[in-house]
């Protein structure tokens, strides 16, 4: 069973408190069953949790905040970058390198991520290739975080004009989650 570290939720509720209110994070909270309200009342840093309960979170904040629009995700995905790379994981930044950085990627995954890998291929001067491979579980959600993720962390280090598409993804049929990134 796919896990997930109890930052990643922490910081999907930090952004529905920071961008909506508190108030918003009762709201969301209330749209889920009794046991996904008390795991997230109090989730902590290090601790795994079940995929699916980040999964049936991002739905929440999607019902009750996102007016259905999925795409609330890449700007979840930006303040978790901010958020984790201003304190926890400052030391994957390099300024001024995003190669430097994007190589990283597997390291940083399994921060996050119990089960699977992310690799990353240099493909030219300015760009490369994100691919995560073998995750138990995904969701179009969490890759959406993921393309939020990597553009806010490559701003930090310093690169303009990030754009990152996503090729392929799991949760779309395909055979693992893809993202084209490149940058002026």
């Amino acid at each position: 069973m796919q896990q997930i570290k109890g930052a990643v939720l922490i910081s999907r509720l930090a952004f529905v408190e920071q961008h909506f209110g508190a108030d918003a994070v009762e709201r969301v909270l209330a749209d889920l069953d009794e046991e996904d309200q008390r795991a997230l009342r109090m989730p902590l840093t290090v601790r795994w949790y079940p995929f699916e309960l980040g999964r049936r979170l991002d739905d929440a904040i999607v019902r009750v905040l996102g007016g259905g629009d999925p795409a609330l995700f890449e700007r979840l995905g930006e303040a978790s970058a901010e958020k984790n790379l201003t304190t926890l994981h400052k030391s994957f930044l390099t300024q001024g390198d995003a190669h430097a950085f994007l190589q990283k990627a597997p390291a940083i995954y399994a921060h996050y991520y119990e089960t699977g890998r992310r690799e990353y291929v240099k493909t030219g001067e300015r760009e490369g290739v994100l691919t995560t491979y073998d995750a138990e579980t995904y969701s179009a959600a969490d890759c959406l975080t993921v393309i939020g993720w990597y553009r806010r962390a490559l701003e930090m280090c310093g690169i303009r004009g990030v754009r990152i598409v996503e090729e392929e993804c799991r949760a779309k049929g395909g055979p693992y989650c893809r993202y084209r990134i490149s940058w002026d």
